[in-house]
């Protein structure tokens, strides 16, 4: 097993990770990996279109994240079921398979707590797994990502038939020695790539899965629909997107971050799906994320009481609970607990307890 890179540094030493690996229900494993800064805060990058983690410490367009980006952080990622070094088994893809993954490589990890990045059709399961685990979650940060996918969009026919007829393609051609297949999507998903970029995500696409798999998660992706889940969202969100990006509009990101409350939104100059070392927004993307995540929680001020009071909702007690170690009525508890919530700028008891453990009461 690699060893894990406790000090990544933009020098010429090779990039090596932590490889392990997760079970879910059905037995299927799910690999996942870890490199970066050792202690910082983790980062996990939720799974999305054609991963492998072997792949990614050599690859010419994600080598570059993980080096940039675990200068400051800790990187996790994973590979969802029937992709890359993950297993395969018989659930039906969607986003309750999703999350399952993303729940299993969370605990596995060992971090309390993490920022999820979610890209494109990741950022579905990104938000549901922090609305049903806000207490786990630090930061969400979505790049290139929608709410819904084609399905939902009342399509026309004719769009409905292109869709269809590029799956059958897939399903078809995928695993041919010629990468005309892959090379559709690459054009797609990264325009401006150099001609060692885009070789590498032909191949990392057609390691990845095969046509059949590949031709299941595209309709996964369409069915996609998290309308009703954004606007549960607690956590501090920062919506990212390219804006001359061919695969997912700027205005889908643009609808993201006003469904998700207070969500910050920026664009980033780049015609590709995610940005590519070399452009200017790489290294804005990388600023961006890494000053998101590793920014200090204002600490707001709060009465001796308000402390006390504090430090038992950071412990996860509840009202009963609380009120026994001051010795109050649980009505008045009620009470104080929401001028505690307005104070903290929270709304409920996850993200209280999330916001005290963080201020470290």
């Amino acid at each position: 097993m690699p060893a894990y890179s406790g000090a990544m540094t933009a020098s010429t030493r090779p990039l090596t990770h932590e490889l392990r690996f997760g079970r879910l229900a059905s037995g299927a494993r799910i690999a996942w990996a870890r490199s970066g800064r050792a202690g910082a805060p983790a980062v996990l990058r939720v799974a999305h279109w054609m991963t492998h983690v072997e792949m990614d410490l050599r690859s010419a367009i994600w080598q570059p994240w993980l080096q940039r980006l675990g200068r400051d952080l800790e990187i996790v990622r994973y590979d969802e079921r029937g992709c890359g070094l993950s297993g395969s088994d018989s659930t039906a893809l969607g986003l309750d398979a999703a999350v399952e993954e993303l729940e299993v490589v969370a605990d596995a990890c060992g971090s309390a707590r993490v920022a999820l990045l979610g890209i494109s059709g990741a950022a579905a399961p990104a938000i549901a797994y922090a609305v049903r685990h806000p207490e786990r979650v630090s930061h969400l940060v979505l790049m290139g990502s929608y709410t819904h996918g084609l399905l939902h969009r009342q399509p026309t026919a004719d769009k409905l038939a292109f869709h269809e007829a590029l799956v059958r393609l897939v399903e078809l051609g995928w695993g041919r020695a010629d990468p005309a297949v892959q090379q559709f999507f690459t054009t797609g998903f990264v325009p401006d790539a150099s001609l060692a970029e885009a070789a590498a995500l032909n191949e990392q696409q057609r390691l990845s899965c095969d046509g059949q798999r590949a031709a299941a998660i595209l309709r996964a992706r369409v069915a996609l629909d998290v309308r009703a889940l954004a606007p549960l969202v607690q956590v501090p969100t920062l919506v990212l997107h390219s804006a001359g990006d061919m695969v997912v509009t700027v205005e889908s990101g643009r609808e993201m971050a006003a469904a998700i409350p207070g969500a910050r939104f920026e664009t980033l100059p780049s015609r590709n799906h995610y940005p590519l070392a070399g452009e200017p927004s790489f290294e804005r993307f990388c600023e961006l994320v890494t000053g998101f995540v590793t920014a200090a929680p204002a600490r707001p001020r709060l009465t001796p009481r308000e402390q006390a009071l504090a430090a038992l909702v950071a412990k996860g007690l509840d009202n009963l609970q609380i009120a026994a170690h001051l010795g109050l009525a649980e009505k008045t508890v009620r009470n104080a607990l929401s001028l505690l919530y307005t104070k903290l700028g929270v709304e409920g008891r996850p993200q209280a307890v999330a916001r005290t453990r963080d201020l470290h009461y």
